[in-house]
């Protein structure tokens, strides 16, 4: 396998070149710019196969190259992970529903933080399992094509959207928790904020229409797809 490209959009060089040193370390190639507005080029540029992008950036904010990220067809399925600070909670939550599939809190431990990309990155390239089209009520799920149908409508879904819904579906009306889902979509088993689910929950539910109430809240336990 070729090595993975990582664009960094991170103003702070100290952080990023904390973030290059380890990344390398890991056999992957970095680029870094350090504005926003210096993303876009990048990313015809370089072609990454995932962004991390700090949220405070000059010439352009990060939520705003997240929008311009997800709306370009081109783009719209690319990995993203967002750099916050502690106190930017609202920030971070709006990042996740602008579709970003992680994020990384400052000051962090590189350790995490290069785990936590190469999370988000195995789950963008697994391949499909044993079955390959899943079906219930009007969603329809071709799992190879990396397809979600919607009453026959195409829905647009990044990969950590695409690998939740999966994971509803093939467990279709049994009630998983909030922690199964961070193992099982994130791959995490401690010491995530909970909310990063029901945000991802709250994204695919305004992507699936008319099919939205085929996602349960099963109250102060988690989440069940109804048939």
């Amino acid at each position: 396998m070729s090595p993975a490209t990582i664009l960094i959009v991170e103003d702070e060089p100290d952080i990023a070149e904390v973030l290059t040193y380890n990344l390398e370390r890991e056999g992957m190639i970095v680029h870094v710019v350090e504005r926003g507005d210096d993303a876009v080029g990048a990313l015809e540029a370089h072609h990454p196969d995932l962004v991390v992008l700090d949220l405070m950036l000059p010439g352009m904010d990060g939520l705003e190259v997240a929008r311009r990220i997800r709306s370009e067809p081109s783009t719209a399925e690319m990995p993203l992970v967002m750099l916050t600070a502690k106190a930017e909670e609202v920030d971070r939550i709006v990042g996740l529903e602008l579709g970003a599939d992680d994020y990384i809190t400052k000051p962090f431990s590189p350790r995490e933080a290069v785990l936590r990309i190469k999370a988000v990155l195995r789950r963008s390239s697994e391949g499909p399992g044993p079955t390959t089209a899943i079906e219930a009520g009007m969603i329809q799920m071709d799992i190879e094509g990396h397809r979600v149908e919607v009453g026959g409508e195409s829905v647009e879904l990044t990969a950590t959207e695409f690998r939740l819904l999966q994971t509803l579906l093939e467990r279709e009306d049994r009630v998983q928790t909030r922690d199964q889902l961070l193992s099982s979509v994130w791959g995490y088993s401690e010491d995530v904020d909970s909310r990063t689910v029901d945000t991802h929950i709250r994204r695919l539910r305004s992507k699936l229409g008319p099919a939205s109430d085929q996602i349960e809240t099963v109250i102060g336990v988690g989440y069940r797809l109804s048939p």
